[in-house]
């Protein structure tokens, strides 16, 4: 690292937390509205088709600052998920339970193991911010955990009705956090935003946590640091 680290923004999802049910779409309690037999009855090129169908609606709420509307936005998805597969049957109140539990309920994801034990550590030597392709309620779920007041800045993609990554969405965070874009360092499991952000001045790793993948990402990424675990950050930035 050639500047100074005074502070390290996220990508959230798969970088820090994931779904506790393995799929960002299925909430923890889906299967309470939804027989699990029928759901596993149905085709995975089925699902998959159906739930495709069902991000097109998300097209149409660019914007989404509340949770409310981000509830409003996942019943019409939910709504079209389930009229792709009709013998699903479900009903307007199961579409309404499940698009409830994907939004307020913040159990719906966990940290990674390795965000739990670096992030405290990293908090007291810099700032950090989070600045995620995702939906408002994502902050409950860093509030209900005890982690958000580690972050000094949060900037959701659908809160400013911009999707990652959008550069200013970096731009937002850096204002907030008080930092040069030569002074922070970015973290993503994605090369595309990595290479975004490098070009606004970042420095940056991506975090590849299967070890075949990285040393596959190693020889391709020449620009980043490429990263095992995030505990691997507290020596890139000493």
């Amino acid at each position: 690292m050639n500047e100074k680290i005074k502070a390290i923004l996220f990508e959230s999802n798969d970088v820090l937390v994931r779904p506790v049910t393995g799929h960002w779409f299925i909430p923890p309690n889906f299967f309470q509205f939804i027989k699990s037999v029928n759901y596993e009855h149905v085709r995975n090129i089925e699902r998959e088709a159906a739930f495709a169908q069902a991000s097109e609606q998300l097209v149409f709420y660019p914007l989404v600052r509340t949770m409310e509307e981000e509830y409003n936005a996942f019943v019409e998805y939910y709504r079209m998920f389930f009229m792709s597969i009709p013998r699903l049957k479900a009903t307007p109140e199961q579409v309404e339970g499940i698009a409830r539990d994907l939004v307020y309920n913040p159990e719906k994801c966990e940290f990674l193991p390795d965000a739990m034990e670096v992030i405290q550590v990293l908090a007291s030597r810099c700032k950090l911010a989070v600045v995620a392709e995702g939906w408002p309620s994502l902050e409950d779920v860093f509030t209900h955990a005890g982690m958000r007041h580690q972050f000094s800045a949060f900037v959701i993609s659908r809160q400013s009705g911009q999707s990652m990554p959008n550069p200013c969405l970096f731009q937002v965070a850096l204002d907030e956090l008080g930092v040069s874009s030569q002074n922070a360092l970015y973290v993503d499991d994605s090369s595309q935003n990595c290479d975004a952000a490098r070009r606004m001045g970042f420095q940056t790793a991506i975090l590849c946590r299967d070890g075949a993948e990285y040393v596959i990402s190693r020889l391709i990424n020449r620009n980043h640091r490429v990263i095992r675990s995030l505990t691997d950050l507290p020596a890139l930035i000493a």
